[in-house]
């Protein structure tokens, strides 16, 4: 299996580039997010793992931009972020996984492992509901053909409600999925806010005690 390592501590990524390959890996290995970029789109690699905090391009930028262009390789996320907003945001961009340094060898191993053994990704569908659509590979949101510009936890929280179609979906469950459940109650209330004032106040309909979900 070939792996594609775009790390910038020499010391690590030595180190991973050992581990790996003796685990039978072939393993490449890039400095920066450039070069991290343009090797995970022509070189046919089987899994990346890729740092956050890269010169040049963060990891960020590098998954988007992998997904934009509808290449599914599996990438792992390593960085020295423990944030849990951090991370949503490395999943959000398309990262399948994600680890926190320092991290166990023996962890990565598996993760590795487990990404490899999961089918290659289909393109994932275009959501759409009343003039309202929104792409989760290009991450593009339109309104009545008009492209609309999200932050993540509101796109995010529209794209649950928009899966959801016509049902209501609870203030709990959207904390849930969209915050991990730590935050405020009330956070759920101000997104929806603004996702209103930019998709237009009719799109989300409150359904009181029970939660929201987009206009039929």
């Amino acid at each position: 299996m070939r792996v594609l390592l775009v790390e910038d501590e020499a010391r690590m990524a030595a180190a991973l580039a050992r581990g790996l390959g003796a685990e039978g890996f072939v393993v490449d290995h890039v400095a920066d997010g450039v070069a991290g970029l343009d090797a995970a789109r022509f070189g046919g690699y089987d899994v990346v793992v890729l740092d956050i905090m890269l010169p040049g391009l963060s990891g960020y930028t590098v998954v988007r931009t992998l997904r934009e262009e509808e290449n599914w390789v599996p990438v792992l996320l390593l960085t020295a972020k423990d944030g849990e907003y951090d991370e949503a945001d490395g999943l959000d961009y398309g990262a399948d996984d994600y680890l926190t340094k320092p991290f166990s060898f023996v962890v990565l191993l598996a993760r590795l492992r487990a990404l490899l053994r999961r089918d290659p990704a289909p393109r994932p569908v275009v959501l759409r509901h009343s003039g309202v659509s929104l792409d989760p590979s290009t991450r593009r949101v339109e309104v009545d053909g008009a492209e609309v510009a999200l932050a993540p936890r509101e796109f995010r929280l529209l794209e649950h409600l928009l899966r959801a179609g016509d049902a209501v979906v609870p203030k709990e469950e959207l904390l849930e999925r969209v915050w991990g459940g730590r935050e405020d109650p009330n956070v759920v209330e101000v997104y929806v806010g603004y996702l209103r004032r930019k998709l237009g106040r009719s799109r989300i309909e409150t359904v009181r005690g029970a939660g929201y979900r987009m206009a039929r």
